[in-house]
């Protein structure tokens, strides 16, 4: 025999079980007392996204922002790099500007203490070989240059010999530096007196040399000792400075000493000369000072 179901769910029964449990369920939506706020949910889930694309964006205008002001500085830096070389370039030029103007001036102050008058040149030329080395100037006969006329500089405050004019054109004049083998200046050791005779050995690199100083005074002698100008002859003024003792060398074949000098004059460096007029007295020459002698 078949047994009936304990518990059997007629159809109006479930449909009221639907209805009551729709009517809770809507009643919560109604109050807000389910425990599932979807409207909140929703809220929560489109701000957070608002954020997420608010914060994407504000670092891609960061990025944007930085990227355009590292290139503004890169291109303030090259401003930057050229203007300090312009102010470097104007550093040395306003230095080399003042060194020449100091040399110009003690050059000048020098010329207007001579007692003769003086022609200040600068060197515009070099020429040298193994026999002959000459100095090209910018004054010549239109100035008033003449042959065999003296040579002279000043150099870092130093007086010097440079050498004679051996050949004159309208505009320019040759000089034979006192290197040149061919020249010959008679010379005194300043402190002793004795009288030689300075020679050039072809070359600015190479010492000068001084011969005709007898070995009994090789005592009285010293490193360093200044060779001047004897004055002996019509070429060169008295006691202008030659060059200084470097080496004395004692030859038993020879009755003199063979000296060596370094001259006081650095030819290597030498811009500027003056061409001496022994003959005519120096019109704007200052009182006193060192030139009296010429």
């Amino acid at each position: 025999m078949q047994k009936k179901p304990f518990f059997v769910l007629h159809f109006s029964e479930f449909l009221l079980a639907f209805l009551l449990v729709l009517s809770g369920v809507m009643m919560s939506f109604s109050s807000g007392g389910f425990i599932l706020n979807f409207k909140q949910i929703g809220f929560n889930i489109f701000s957070t996204a608002e954020n997420g694309i608010s914060a994407v964006a504000r670092a891609a205008q960061s990025s944007f922002n930085a990227v355009k002001e590292l290139a503004e500085l890169r291109k303030q830096y090259a401003i930057l790099v050229e203007k300090l070389k312009d102010y470097e370039y104007m550093q040395r030029s306003n230095s080399e500007i003042r060194k020449e103007n100091a040399r110009l001036k003690e050059q000048l102050d020098f010329a207007q203490s001579l007692a003769v008058k003086n022609f200040p040149a600068n060197i515009i030329s070099r020429g040298a070989d193994n026999l002959y080395s000459t100095i090209v100037v910018n004054k010549g006969a239109r100035n008033g240059v003449r042959k065999n006329m003296p040579v002279i500089a000043i150099q870092n405050g130093n007086i010097g010999i440079v050498g004679k004019v051996i050949t004159v054109g309208y505009t320019t004049a040759q000089i034979m530096p006192v290197f040149d083998y061919n020249s010959a200046i008679s010379a005194r050791v300043q402190n002793t007196r004795d009288i030689g005779l300075v020679t050039g050995n072809g070359s600015d690199s190479l010492p000068l040399k001084m011969g005709y100083i007898k070995k009994r005074v090789i005592d009285e002698l010293r490193f360093g000792d200044v060779i001047v100008t004897s004055g002996e002859n019509e070429n060169y003024p008295a006691d202008i400075p030659i060059g200084t003792i470097s080496h004395v060398q004692v030859l038993d074949y020879d009755t003199s000493l063979a000296i060596e000098l370094d001259p006081i004059i650095d030819f290597s460096r030498l811009e500027t000369v003056l061409v001496i007029d022994r003959k005519t007295p120096n019109d704007k020459a200052k009182d006193g000072g060192e030139g009296d002698a010429l």
